[in-house]
């Protein structure tokens, strides 16, 4: 177990699970892509662990850049999303995939997908460490799950409670 601003943790997905459903997602992107040379978009902060890992694993051609999406403040979402750090590639016509942490409400991507859409790539895929299905408001179609989880509060390998907790090796849940 580990505290976080008062807040107990308990092992949910360790890093061997982790490693492993990254390295199947990778495989299984750079199957889908193979000759394509698809730009990804991994979403600061909490994606970048999983973006780093991800693309390490990648068999093809590819580029990366990063946007900063934030609807969080603690453990809740604001309902707002903000935009901190834009888009610096052309995308049009490009085979565009976006790399999230979690997709829980669907929030923060139902109010960026527009936005990228806008600028005509080919085509836009969703890939995520984590999905909370239960949680989802808004609709949000991925395509590239690593982990279906409850609808809980998690810590570790990117994901933050208030900018704690991003550097664990592995996920942890609130204990209730």
């Amino acid at each position: 177990m580990i505290t976080i601003h008062n807040k107990n943790f308990v092992p949910y997905i360790s890093e061997d699970e982790i490693k492993k459903k990254v390295k199947n997602l990778a495989e299984q992107i750079s199957k889908d892509y193979d000759g394509m040379k698809p730009l990804f978009i991994a979403i600061l902060n909490g994606a970048f662990m999983f973006a780093s890992d991800l693309f390490k694993e990648l068999e093809i051609e590819a580029e990366i850049s990063f946007i900063k999406l934030a609807s969080y403040k603690g453990m809740k979402s604001t309902g707002q999303v903000l935009t901190a750090i834009g888009l610096d590639f052309d995308i049009n016509d490009r085979h565009v995939i976006i790399i999230e942490d979690i997709v829980d409400t669907g929030k923060t991507l139902h109010s960026f997908l527009p936005q990228l859409r806008h600028s005509q790539p080919k085509s836009i895929k969703l890939a995520t460490l984590l999905h909370k299905p239960e949680a989802l408001l808004f609709p949000v179609e991925i395509d590239y799950v690593c982990f279906a989880i409850p609808d809980k509060f998690v810590v570790g390998y990117g994901l933050d409670f208030d900018n704690l907790g991003r550097n664990l090796k592995e996920i942890y849940q609130i204990e209730e």
